[in-house]
């Protein structure tokens, strides 16, 4: 099967991770979508203490609410040795079913950022993303920079030496398709936590 993994906080999930996943799988015919529950952003969180399993078992309920979906929440994370690095997180996927292909969802702001990631080539060879647009990034342009990486003359020799290190895959390929019709909706995590916080009810925003 191709699987699509969907990895994230989702704290809370809500309509526009929905349009996303049903997107992945009735729009570009992924079998299914692992929807993966991180501990924290090996990046963006080091301090919290967080655990990830009440956003698991509330995200497990989020998608109960939606029979029609294919998708499975993945808790596979949560029980993995920090740091929660991506590639470590395919891999193991990958390891525990070997007879699927996996494939990384990630937004277009996250694709202007992945050379900060471990081993972001290999994720890129490897398994390969799918990019879901974002307000204010331009993932074609981002897409081709990255793919510019691995341009190599048919017959041009390996450099030698520390020189030659890159992150660029022996293949000289990255796997990175644009969802460019997906539908982007203009609501985030951080802003229904803001509007609960204030009192606001934005539950109709939740998935």
């Amino acid at each position: 099967m191709r699987i699509a993994v969907y990895a994230g906080s989702f704290n809370p999930l809500h309509i526009g991770h929905l349009a996303i996943m049903r997107y992945l799988t009735e729009d570009m015919g992924f079998d299914m979508v692992y929807l993966v529950v991180s501990p924290k952003n090996p990046i963006k969180d080091t301090v919290s203490a967080d655990t990830g399993r009440e956003r698991y078992e509330a995200a497990v309920a989020a998608v109960a609410r939606h029979p029609e979906l294919k998708v499975m929440v993945d808790d596979i994370e949560l029980g993995m040795p920090a740091p929660q690095y991506t590639i470590r997180t395919l891999d193991a996927i990958a390891e525990r079913e070997p007879g699927n292909s996996f494939t990384f969802v990630l937004g277009a702001d996250n694709l202007a950022d992945i050379r900060r990631w471990k081993d972001y080539g290999r994720i890129l060879s490897d398994y390969g993303v799918a990019v879901y647009p974002r307000q204010g990034y331009d993932m074609g342009m981002t897409r081709a920079d990255l793919m510019s990486e691995c341009v190599r003359p048919a017959v041009q020799a390996p450099a030698a030496g520390p020189a030659a290190d890159s992150a660029c895959p022996d293949n000289g390929i990255y796997k990175i398709t644009l969802m460019e019709n997906a539908p982007m909706v203009d609501i985030s995590s951080s802003e229904l936590r803001a509007a609960f916080a204030a009192g606001i009810d934005a539950s109709a925003y939740l998935m």
